[in-house]
């Protein structure tokens, strides 16, 4: 896979990785700002307006524009995350030229009409009201307002009813002429396109932005460590998402923090606390983990479901492991498994162009160059078992574990259960 850095005659960057076995191409962008630049009170803005970059633009109402996107085959979406806001394309070769006209109107001149507005309006309130029926949503909703209070990370980034049944066209608008310009703006495209193709295509649809963003500055954070939040809800499991501070993606301890992370709660059946807390004790279906980095923030983040009455049990046990790879290290067995699976997955991250754009843009966003895919796995290999211990010692505190637990409290579900 060769990674070519294209800079179009406008000055706009990109990676580009061609591939012409196929007539299609998968263009993947990114504007830095994402759901943490949502005005106060007004959370939810950048979810909003994921949902309506489709919904007409230009001289074309929603369902012209729809009717156009269909009869071209061609796939656009948008998602927010707090940092970013990003765009996913994808287009035949044969219909690419009508098809970026289409995805430069969205970026562009979206219409933002009242009637679409509001059918976009109550969908995403139907999604509020089912988010706040589901433990693991509500869980994960509060342990970034626990660990997070005070910062923007800490709001709904998918808004609340109060907020988003505020939100006008106007806001909209304001959001987009905010947060897309050219120089927080990152691209990769895959497929079947050429280097002077793709920079007439970046110029074509990005080259009217302006020159720069007009972002709210976002602090640096750390998760407030060592609190617990409990949520009553009456549902037949309990779940708990509990979470660590951890290292930045450019810390010298993050990838030793990735492998740590893969034995302990990230490896599936293979991973520490799926043995210890289902194969062992039957105490839930599935409890797992993740490592986390954001812009401003890093963390380690996971997740429980059991009964209510066995919810206090499984975090003990998880716990109890992350102390014991704390104070112990991993083994030195279940340390080369680890690895030697991360070594070998890692191409299949590659085996599409949407799924290698995604992977690329990554990685542009984390300010690395095209030789970290040459790197990673080296990297990885050259983790000893002594560099495992000690991050593993720096990253696995339990005390400082930050947990939110939401279901029945563990004497109602008895009671209930005795009644059935």
């Amino acid at each position: 896979m060769k990674i070519q850095e294209i800079k179009s005659p406008g000055g706009i960057e990109a990676w580009l990785v061609e591939a012409h076995e196929n007539p299609l191409l998968a263009l993947k962008f990114s504007f830095e700002g994402g759901n943490a630049q949502d005005p106060a009170g007004k959370d939810g803005v950048a979810n909003f307006l994921t949902a309506m970059l489709d919904e007409g633009a230009g001289d074309l109402t929603s369902s012209d524009f729809q009717e156009q996107m269909e009869t071209l085959a061609m796939r656009m979406s948008y998602e927010d995350s707090r940092d970013a806001f990003y765009g996913n394309f994808e287009t035949l070769t044969q219909n690419r030229d009508e098809a970026v006209k289409l995805l430069k109107l969205a970026i562009t001149k979206p219409r933002f009409d009242a009637d679409a507005v509001e059918r976009i309006r109550s969908q995403l309130l139907a999604n509020l009201v089912y988010a706040d029926r589901s433990p693991d949503k509500v869980a994960a909703r509060e342990w970034f307002a626990t660990a997070f209070a005070g910062h923007v990370y800490a709001r709904p980034s998918q808004g609340t009813e109060a907020t988003v049944g505020a939100i006008t066209s106007a806001d909209l608008e304001a959001f987009r002429k905010r947060t897309f310009a050219r120089s927080n703006l990152k691209v990769v495209a895959v497929g079947d396109i050429s280097p002077e193709q793709l920079g007439k295509l970046l110029d074509d649809v990005f080259g009217d932005l302006p020159a720069n963003p007009d972002l709210v500055p976002v602090p640096m954070t750390t998760p407030v460590a060592g609190t617990e939040k409990r949520i009553t809800m009456d549902v037949p499991q309990s779940v708990a998402v509990f979470g660590l501070p951890a290292m930045a993606r450019k810390d010298p301890d993050f990838m030793p923090a990735f492998v740590i992370n893969h034995l302990v709660g990230g490896g599936g059946f293979a991973s520490r606390l799926m043995e210890e807390v289902r194969e062992r004790r039957g105490l839930a279906y599935s409890v797992y983990s993740y490592l986390q980095p954001f812009r401003h923030t890093s963390i380690l983040m996971g997740s429980v479901a059991t009964r209510a009455d066995a919810i206090n049990q499984s975090l003990d046990v998880i716990r109890a492991e992350l102390k014991q790879v704390a104070e112990e290290g991993p083994k030195p067995e279940e340390f080369e498994n680890a690895k030697k699976y991360l070594i070998g997955s890692y191409a299949l991250r590659f085996d599409t162009n949407a799924k290698i754009a995604s992977q690329l843009l990554g990685l542009l966003e984390d300010d690395f160059g095209p030789e970290y895919i040459e790197n990673r796995n080296k990297m990885i290999e050259a983790i000893t078992l002594d560099d495992a211990k000690r991050v593993a010692k720096r990253l696995l505190a339990p005390e400082n574990l930050i947990i939110t637990i939401v279901g029945q409290p563990a004497t109602a579900a008895a009671a209930s259960d005795k009644k059935g």
